[in-house]
């Protein structure tokens, strides 16, 4: 069971969490306008890095390279890119 302390919150602490939260969502919608604006490029990233394993492979162990069959290749999802910040 919580035990919950009884406490006051005076106007100017409420005032000041009203504009830090408002400040908080702006910059939000800011980094994911970014992150948006990325989206055609990071599509191209993520294609050539998965050309790249399956033709030149990646590292498995000192200079062991293993390429990566299609089939291994996960599907791209339907939904949005999501970046987590």
């Amino acid at each position: 069971m919580v035990k919950v302390i009884e406490h006051k919150v005076s106007r100017e602490v409420k005032a000041w969490l009203k504009k830090e939260a408002a400040e908080q969502k702006e910059r939000y919608k800011k980094i994911v306008a970014e992150q948006e604006a990325l989206s055609p490029k990071r599509d191209k990233w993520v294609a050539d890095f998965l050309e790249r394993i399956q033709s030149r492979g990646f590292n498995v162990h000192a200079d062991m390279l293993r390429k990566i069959p299609a089939a291994e290749i996960p599907k791209k999802p339907r939904r949005k890119f999501k970046v987590v910040f």
